[in-house]
C-alpha cells in the first residue's frame, strides 16, 4: 500500500491558476462566456505499480462468522484471524494498515487493518480471484490500489469553472427540479434555465435535500447542526464558507415549542445533527440515518404535495393563519402557505394548540460558526454539504464535525468516504474573488482515479482557492455546459444521475 504525499501530484495544478509563472505551459482555457473559462488539465499518469487486489472483508467481532463478514477493515487481532484462516485455505495473505490522515477537529493515526490477496493485472482477474476466495469461504470485493488514496501519482483528470465577476455580469445560485422533492439532470436543468454551465450540489436522500437550504432567503431545507456550508449573496458575487446551525420555533398563542425540521419526512433525519432527542446522535453523522418518534415538521410549496401517514396536521395560509386541523397527515400545501405535521407525542401537541382561525407563527434563526445571527435577505442562498476544505487560505477539513469520520468500532465508512480515491465536486473562491467550481474524475482506472479528502483539499488550495468546500460527489459529480452537455466522466456506468439540487452560472439579461 503506497504512502505518498499528495504534494508531487498537485504541482502542476498550480497551472490552472492564472499570473503563475507556469502559466504560459497551461491548457488553453476555453471561455463560456465574458468572465466564465473552463479549464481541464490531466494531471499524473498510469502506474506500473498500481495493480488490482482482492479485498477480503472482515468480521465485526473477533468471533463473526468469515462468510458473512461486512467490513473493510477491522483491528490487527480480527485481520490476524482472517489472515490465518486464508493461509490455512491455501492463500497468499497480506495485512495491511490503513492510516487516517489529521484534520483540523480531529486527530490522525491507525485506523485500522486490511486484508488483501494477489496482483492483478486487470478487473476481470481480480473478479476470478474473488470468486476463488468466496468459494473457500470468505467474502470481499476486488480493488484498484490507485484508488487507495495515497498515490500521489495516480491520474487525475481536473475540471474547473472559474467565475470572474469583474467581466461577468449574470449569476451563480442554484436550482432544482420542478419540485424540491424531485430530483432532475444537470442538463435538463441547463437546458430548462438557460444558464451557461453548472455543477452538482448537495446530497438528496429519502425524497430531499439534506442539510440547510436557504434559496432567495426563504429556509427550505432542515439545518445538519454544525456542518459546513457555503452562503452566496449578490448574485454569487459575495461567498463565504462558515458552519451553520438553524433553530425554528412555532408559536401558537403562549405556547412555543421547537420545529425539527423542513421539508423532510417527519421521523428520519439523513446525516443526523437534527434537534429535539434524535437517536443515536444530534450529531452530524453523514450517510446514516437517525430516528426521533416525535416530530413537527414544516412543509412549504417547494416541496409539492406533503407525506401522508399517521399524526396530525395544520394547513397554514399565506398569513400563517390555520384553514384546517387534520388527525392524518397529507394535505396539499396552499399556495404561499404551509403546513405542519406531527407525529408521536408531538401529534398531541399539534391538535391541542391549533385550531383554524387562530394564528401560528414560525420564527427562523440561523447561525454561522461563532454563533453570530445570519440575516436571510432575499439575495441570500446557503447550501450546507461539507466537509469545509479550505478556509483563509489554509487547509482546513472539519471532520469530526462534519460526520465523516465516525467513532463507531467499524470504520468502514470512514476508510471508504474519506480516506480512499473517489470523484470529488468543490466550490470554492479565490484571492481575487473570483468563483471556482471543480470536478475531479474517479473509479476509472488508469484514467482518473479520484482523490481523498485531503487530496481534494489541497487540490482546491493549490487551484488558488482561499475558502472552498466539499460538494456531493461520487456518482454525482458531474459538470456540463450549455455549449458541450457533460464535460466529465461521472463514474456510473449510465451516466449522469438525476440531482436533488446544482449550482448554475447564468448569464444576465
Amino acid at each position: 500500500m503506497k504512502n505518498k504525499t499528495f504534494l508531487p501530484l498537485l504541482a502542476a495544478a498550480t497551472l490552472l491558476v492564472p499570473g503563475t509563472a507556469a502559466q504560459a505551459s497551461s491548457p488553453e482555457p476555453v471561455r463560456l462566456a465574458p468572465g466564465v473559462t473552463l479549464t481541464q488539465l490531466m494531471l499524473g499518469a498510469k502506474d506500473s505499480g498500481d495493480f488490482w487486489t482482492v479485498h477480503v472483508y472482515l468480521p465485526a467481532t473477533i468471533d463473526g462468522p468469515l462468510d458473512r463478514a461486512g467490513t473493510g477493515l477491522g483491528s490487527r487481532e480480527i485481520a490476524d484471524r482472517v489472515n490465518a484462516a486464508l493461509i490455512a485455505k491455501g492463500f497468499e495473505p497480506r495485512l495491511e494498515q490503513v492510516v487516517l490522515p489529521a484534520f483540523a477537529d480531529h486527530p490522525g493515526g491507525a485506523l485500522g487493518w486490511i486484508v488483501r490477496i494477489g496482483r492483478y493485472d486487470t478487473a476481470a482477474e481480480a473478479a476470478a480471484g474473488l470468486a476463488k476466495v468466496k468459494a473457500a469461504g470468505f467474502t470481499g470485493g476486488t480493488r484498484y490500489t490507485a484508488q487507495d488514496g495515497t498515490d500521489a501519482q495516480a491520474p487525475q483528470k481536473v475540471h474547473v469553472l472559474r467565475v470572474d465577476f469583474r467581466e461577468f455580469r449574470g449569476t451563480v445560485d442554484t436550482d432544482f427540479g420542478p419540485t424540491l422533492n424531485e430530483m432532475e439532470t444537470l442538463t435538463d436543468l441547463l437546458s430548462s434555465t438557460g444558464a451557461v454551465a453548472g455543477i452538482n450540489a448537495q446530497w438528496f436522500l429519502n425524497s430531499s435535500p439534506t442539510g440547510l437550504y436557504v434559496k432567495n432567503g426563504k429556509l427550505i431545507g432542515t439545518a445538519t447542526q454544525g456542518r459546513g456550508g457555503i452562503k452566496l449573496t449578490h448574485g454569487g458575487r459575495r461567498v463565504e464558507v462558515d458552519s451553520y446551525t438553524a433553530h425554528l420555533t412555532l408559536r401558537a398563542g403562549r405556547e412555543t415549542v421547537e420545529l425539527d425540521g423542513v421539508n423532510r419526512l417527519p421521523g428520519e433525519i439523513w446525516n443526523c445533527g437534527g434537534v429535539g432527542g434524535d437517536q443515536p446522535t444530534e450529531k452530524a453523522r453523514h450517510d446514516f440515518k437517525c430516528t426521533d418518534d416525535s416530530e413537527l415538521i414544516r412543509f412549504t410549496p417547494e416541496w409539492n404535495t406533503p407525506p401522508s401517514g399517521e399524526g396530525a396536521e395544520a394547513v397554514l395560509d399565506a398569513r400563517g393563519m390555520v384553514l384546517a386541523v387534520n388527525s392524518t397527515r397529507g394535505a396539499a400545501v396552499p399556495p404561499g402557505g404551509s403546513t405542519i405535521q406531527a407525529i408521536g407525542d408531538s401529534a398531541a401537541w399539534l391538535l391541542a394548540n391549533a385550531r383554524p382561525g387562530r394564528r401560528l407563527t414560525v420564527t427562523e434563526r440561523v447561525e454561522d460558526g461563532r454563533g453570530r445571527h445570519v440575516p436571510l435577505t432575499d439575495d441570500t442562498t446557503i447550501v450546507q454539504v461539507g466537509p469545509t476544505l479550505v478556509r483563509d487560505g489554509r487547509i482546513s477539513v472539519n471532520a469530526a464535525a462534519d460526520g465523516i469520520v465516525r467513532d463507531d468500532a467499524d470504520q468502514t465508512f470512514t476508510y471508504n468516504w474519506t480516506v480512499r480515491a473517489n470523484p470529488r465536486s468543490m466550490i470554492g473562491i479565490d484571492r481575487r474573488g473570483r468563483l471556482l467550481l471543480a470536478v475531479v474524475d474517479g473509479r476509472q482506472d488508469g484514467y482518473s482515479e479520484g482523490l481523498s479528502i485531503t487530496q481534494t483539499a489541497d487540490l482546491m488550495k493549490r487551484l488558488g482557492a482561499v475558502q472552498a468546500l466539499n460538494l456531493d460527489g461520487g456518482g454525482s459529480s458531474v459538470m456540463a455546459t450549455a455549449r458541450s452537455g457533460i464535460i466529465n466522466r461521472p463514474s456510473d456506468a449510465t451516466g449522469q444521475r438525476t440531482l436533488g439540487s446544482v449550482f448554475l452560472i447564468r448569464q444576465g439579461k
